[in-house]
C-alpha cells in the first residue's frame, strides 16, 4: 500500500489506465479471432466487411499505445496477405 499521497493518485490513475488498455487489448484480439474464424470456415463474403474493420481496430489500437507499431503492420500484413490466398 502505498504511503504518499501521490502513490496514492499513481495507483488509482494506474488501475485506470490498466482496464482501458484491457479492453483496447480485448478489442483488438477478439476483431483478429473474428476474421480468422471466417478464413478457417471459408466465408469469403465475410472478408470485404472484416477486413477493413480489423485494420481500423488494429491501427486505433497502436493511437492509444496498446500495440506497437511494428507489432500491428505485422498483423495487418499477414491478416492481408492470408485473406487474399482464398481469393486467388
Amino acid at each position: 500500500m502505498p504511503n504518499h499521497k501521490s502513490a496514492e493518485k499513481r495507483m488509482r490513475q494506474s488501475e485506470d489506465r490498466r482496464q482501458i488498455n484491457k479492453g483496447n487489448r480485448t478489442r483488438v484480439r477478439g476483431q483478429i479471432r473474428k476474421l480468422r474464424a471466417a478464413l478457417t470456415g471459408g466465408k469469403i463474403d465475410q472478408l470485404g466487411e472484416l477486413l477493413p474493420a480489423t485494420i481500423s481496430i488494429i491501427d486505433k489500437a497502436v493511437q492509444k499505445g496498446v500495440l506497437h507499431k511494428n507489432a500491428a503492420a505485422r498483423h495487418k500484413s499477414r491478416l492481408t496477405r492470408a485473406s487474399q490466398a482464398p481469393a486467388k
